[in-house]
């Protein structure tokens, strides 16, 4: 008998790891690997597929997992979504409907401590990188004026056996958090976690108003199964079950230069970034790291999800009628969105396009298509753009308009891009026989291997 997914059994990173072993959805690599590109090269092959554990790191104790969350179809088993094409629906519902979460004050799984981040299996990735990067790691702050906690996905550059330079959006939460701290002349407390339930990475990834809380989000997209459990040092509440936990505090007044790849699978400009100094580690009893490959689908698509759940309700609260919001793989799951709507008025697309670009700034290209149109093939896409838009008419192009930094091509330093909006839907001017696309009866029941 094939083996089922039991979401209810997940309490942890190594759980959603064994419930994939179940299914088969999990190699694992007993081979010693090194943890200086080798490891890298080798999940980059797997980029798509299977999720994997290494069993064994050069200079290390520790397993390491990665490509954990690098399909669809895994993002959707580690949030209890019936399926991939619901992933946005679960993911606005746990948004709507976050709940207060269970706290504790007894001890976790952690069974082991060290205070050297050396001991740690931390990868190093790209030729031209700083350095060893923590690319997974869930941070957890307070803000110091209004006592709400914040949780987001950051990476650290490892600088030595304490230090590591943490990079921080500016104007995203955790900045505010360090900035508010820095303004007391005070160094910022965090707690740091490594291999959490893969639901607290989805949440952490999702941009929510600031002073929203998204772990309660993650609690949502757990069932209500979250339990929190207070950071030894910190004090900050953080969730059970989770393999690895770092405590320190981001320094008011120290900055180092660092540079890393980022998710359009390009060098980022080097930037000057706070330092992060170790207090302790604590561990649990045999802990899973998890490691995440800058530019391949894991941390595309964590990072895009969220933000394509986000597009999916600015879009549909304007154009009502919008079926589906996609972030592409050749946008690299950030820079180029595809709406499909069911078109009753000739201005709705545009009306779209404006919504998409205000509900997700970085997005730099947005094309809205009709629902006879596979949002999910750029073939159909481009066939929808080449027989449904004149260039004159359906074109929307927005020059000096914030953008991401990530993109090469625009201007990073001051954050500015031009935007266009292509409406590749078939105009309501014309009868929509000219636009009908012909169809053979029954060639869907057809088998060739019935003929052959």
């Amino acid at each position: 008998m094939k083996s089922r997914f039991e979401f209810s059994k997940i309490r942890g990173f190594s759980d959603f790891l064994s419930e994939l072993q179940k299914i088969n959805d999990l190699i694992r690599i007993k081979k010693l690997v090194d943890p200086k590109f080798e490891l890298a090269a080798i999940v980059s092959k797997l980029d798509g597929g299977k999720a994997v554990l290494f069993e064994s790191v050069k200079n290390s104790t520790i397993k390491v997992a990665a490509n954990v969350l690098g399909t669809r179809n895994r993002i959707a088993l580690s949030i209890n979504s019936k399926n991939e094409n619901l992933i946005q629906e679960k993911i606005n519902d746990a948004i709507r409907n976050n709940s207060e979460i269970i706290k504790t004050d007894g001890n976790n799984n952690w069974k082991k401590n060290s205070k050297d981040l050396l001991d740690l299996p931390i990868v190093t990735h790209f030729e031209k990188d700083s350095g060893a990067y923590i690319t997974s790691s869930l941070v957890i702050a307070k803000d110091r004026d209004t006592g709400n906690q914040n949780l987001s996905t950051h990476r650290l550059l490892r600088l030595d056996s304490r230090r590591m330079v943490i990079r921080m959006v500016e104007g995203r939460h955790l900045h505010k958090c360090y900035t508010t701290a820095k303004e007391h002349g005070e160094d910022l407390p965090v707690s740091i976690l490594i291999g959490a339930h893969p639901a607290i990475s989805v949440a952490a990834a999702y941009q929510a108003p600031y002073g929203e809380n998204e772990l309660k989000i993650a609690n949502s997209l757990m069932g209500n199964e979250l339990t929190l459990t207070k950071s030894p040092g910190t004090g900050l509440y953080v969730p059970k079950n989770s393999e690895i936990l770092l405590e320190g505090r981001i320094l008011a007044d120290e900055t180092a230069e660092e540079q890393m790849v980022e998710m359009l699978r390009t060098y980022d400009i080097k930037r000057r970034q706070p330092i992060f100094e170790l207090e302790k580690i604590y561990l649990s009893e045999d802990p899973i790291y998890h490691d995440i490959l800058p530019g391949y689908g894991e941390h595309r698509l964590l990072m895009g999800l969220p933000i394509e759940s986000k597009l999916f309700k600015g879009v549909k609260d304007v154009v009502p009628s919008t079926n589906a919001v996609h972030l592409t793989d050749g946008g690299s799951n950030w820079l180029v969105a595809i709406i499909q709507i069911r078109k009753k008025l000739e201005g709705e697309p545009k009306n779209a396009i404006v919504a998409a670009f205000a509900a997700h700034p970085s997005l730099k290209i947005a094309i809205v298509v009709d629902e006879d149109i596979n949002y999910t093939n750029p073939v159909e896409v481009e066939y929808a753009i080449s027989t449904r838009c004149q260039a004159d008419k359906d074109l929307l192009i927005i020059p000096n308009s914030k953008g991401s930094s990530l993109d090469p091509s625009s201007d990073q330093n001051n954050l500015l891009t031009t935007k266009l909006g292509i409406d590749a839907t078939a105009t309501l001017l014309k009868s929509k026989d000219r636009f009908e696309i012909a169809k053979i009866p029954k060639q869907e029941k057809i088998k060739l291997s019935d003929y052959l």
